[in-house]
């Protein structure tokens, strides 16, 4: 069969490009400022910078005449649609998101979102974690969704509570030590 007539995913499922990062039905998309402006300012490098510089190339490719085998056409064709999917995905989540200050929140000790929480393990090890958005976690930088099992546990919480909450790997114990509102970078 040519390929001209096997029709490719369009990829607008957003599974395809940030699995596990689902939305809960009618929750809202909770965003820093920080990560608010990382967003926008990928957006507007693809569609400024990147999107504009791959037409280039793949419009250099479609002059150089036959396309079924042009490696430059063929491949730029392809990264336009992963740039165009990406642009889709960045308008949509931008369009929803609620952007949350943590600094508004003042010298609460009361954990919500954007709270950075330290917390005592029963080994005696401690932990820090800053509550963020979907589109912001990361583990490695103590960075946790507001959506995963920790945070949900942690939200309403209070400085000095203990709190047992349901982990992927068991249940688990931890002591709320400290609960601050600091600008997450």
């Amino acid at each position: 069969m040519n390929k001209a007539f096997v029709r490719e995913s369009d990829g607008d499922d957003e599974e395809e490009l940030q699995p596990g990062l689902q939305i809960p039905a009618g929750a809202k998309n909770y965003i820093t400022p920080a990560g608010h402006a990382r967003l926008k300012s990928e957006l507007e490098h693809l569609v400024k910078r990147e999107r504009p510089h791959v037409v280039e190339i793949v419009a250099w490719a479609a002059s150089n005449g036959d396309r079924s085998e042009n490696g430059d056409y063929i491949y730029g064709k392809r990264r336009l649609r992963e740039i165009d999917r990406r642009i889709r995905f960045l308008g949509k989540r931008l369009d929803i998101a609620e952007v949350v200050d943590p600094l508004r929140q003042g010298e609460n000790d009361q954990i919500f979102f954007g709270a950075t929480v330290t917390i005592g393990e029963p080994d005696g090890t401690e932990n820090t974690y800053t509550i963020v958005g979907i589109d912001e976690a990361d583990a490695s930088r103590g960075r946790i969704s507001w959506i995963s099992p920790l945070a949900r546990a942690l939200i309403k919480a209070r400085e000095g509570d203990s709190i047992r909450f349901q982990s992927p790997v068991g249940l688990r114990d931890i002591d709320i030590l400290e609960v601050r509102y600091q600008p997450v970078d």
